[in-house]
């Protein structure tokens, strides 16, 4: 087994105070990698990078259609968003069409990310509901989905038809059974796959077509829904919302916890994944902005890629103290 490759790194002073390794795959649409850095057989959770492929049977089951749901609700059902007051308003919309309640939720709740949400709750001396959860929008599909194929309450449970259906989905877009699940931190199953297995799934995302059968239609919309509407993936201020922004919808990518990235390049037909070792987030976001540069589909000069790349470190003074930036060799060097 290969080892972590070094990625990204934060300089204080002249001096190397912190490196970030991890492991990256990018696949073409045949499923080969194209540029591989690490170890593209380590197995690891996508967590929430791969919603895309768990919202696939809310639409190649014919639920999506069979609710009217939009590009924006699809969009939803990807998304880790920021529980801001536009999210918690189109979730709860969406449940009350299918005559849901916010009580038929599984996600649990939590403090929003957004800040106006938040001091919002407090004023109003209220608790946050599951509509705030980061998955809501997900949740909001699975119960879409599990009514449509007319299932039990417990979507969540891993013998639920749904879960069924997304373990299989998971196995046929990443070309591999998974090595096994955990639950996630919104309590769905979470499928473990290889690095390569996950870039593969998104290759197969980005290739998908129109002329395609009903999974290739699904991963089509799914894929567009998210490129068309960045603020409903994350929030505003979010990596995926500003670099999707930046490279005017052509590119579909979403983050998951523990320093897990993905992303879909329809005209590149390419697909990518990676993940940092230690799970830190800001690796995850300077290592994806530096391959999406690296790819030809951000430009390097626009500035949400310098806020990723050879990002300013600031103190509370608002001194700058240091850098985060690629490791040489990584993003811009050859590939290992």
């Amino acid at each position: 087994m290969a080892d972590a490759a070094p990625m990204v790194e934060l300089w204080r002073g002249g001096w190397l105070e912190s490196r970030h390794a991890g492991h990256a795959v990018v696949c073409d649409a045949g499923g080969e990698i194209v540029e591989a850095w690490g170890d593209p057989a380590a197995v690891i959770f996508p967590r929430s990078s791969c919603k895309m492929i768990q919202a696939l049977p809310l639409v190649d089951s014919g639920a999506a259609e069979a609710a009217r749901l939009g590009s924006a609700q699809l969009a939803l059902a990807c998304a880790s968003h920021d529980g801001a007051a536009l999210h918690v308003g189109m979730v709860g919309a969406w449940l009350r069409g299918l005559d849901l309640a916010e009580a038929d939720l599984r996600c649990g709740a939590h403090e929003p990310h957004d800040r106006a949400e938040r001091d919002r709750l407090i004023r109003a001396e209220e608790a946050p509901c599951q509509f705030h959860n980061n998955c809501s929008g997900k949740h909001a599909g699975f119960l879409t989905a599990t009514r449509h194929l007319r299932a039990g309450p417990e979507y969540v449970e891993i013998d639920h038809p749904l879960q069924q259906a997304v373990a299989a989905a998971t196995a046929d877009v990443a070309g591999e059974t998974p090595a096994g699940f955990g639950i996630d931190g919104c309590s769905a199953p979470n499928f473990a796959l290889s690095v390569h297995g996950l870039a593969r799934a998104m290759a197969r995302f980005a290739a998908a077509s129109d002329a395609g059968d009903a999974r290739a239609r699904a991963m089509v919309r799914l894929r567009q829904a998210m490129a068309a509407h960045p603020v409903l993936v994350e929030g505003e201020g979010g990596a995926c919302t500003g670099l999707m922004r930046a490279m005017g919808g052509q590119v579909a990518i979403k983050y998951g916890a523990e320093g897990v990235f993905t992303a879909i390049l329809p005209d590149r037909r390419l697909g990518l994944a990676l993940k940092i070792a230690d799970g830190a987030k800001r690796a995850a976001e300077t290592a994806v902005a530096a391959l999406l540069v690296r790819l030809g589909a951000l430009d390097r000069r626009h500035p949400e890629a310098g806020r990723w790349l050879d990002a300013p470190q600031t103190n509370r003074r608002g001194l700058t103290t240091g850098v985060l930036r690629a490791a040489d060799g990584f993003g811009r060097g050859a590939a290992s």
